[in-house]
């Protein structure tokens, strides 16, 4: 079964610079692969709503990991974050 993709990723410059280099090789594939399959086909139904002050965005697990992102226009997500649970919320604030 292939998957349809219909959202265009787009990576904020931080995640491209900063989160990914940082990020450990096995635990760069999985985030590529939910990436993949669940954000670029239906990321509203895998995304989970984020609380205030980041309740426009929506956050996938990825083990220990987050993927933070927003659906724009319904045909782009771009992603703000992708850290380790403990430091993604406060740099992804930061970020907005």
């Amino acid at each position: 079964m292939e998957l349809k993709k219909k959202y265009k990723i787009l990576l904020k410059e931080e995640v491209i610079s900063e989160d990914i280099p940082k990020l450990p090789k096995n635990i760069k594939l999985r985030i590529q692969k939910t990436i993949e399959q669940k954000i670029s086909t239906s990321p509203e139904l895998f995304g989970k709503p984020l609380r205030s002050p980041l309740h426009y965005y929506k956050k996938i697990r990825v083990g220990d990991y987050r993927i933070i992102f927003k659906i724009k226009n319904k045909t782009e997500c771009i992603i703000l974050g992708i850290r380790h649970r403990k430091d993604i919320y406060s740099e992804t604030e930061k970020r907005s």
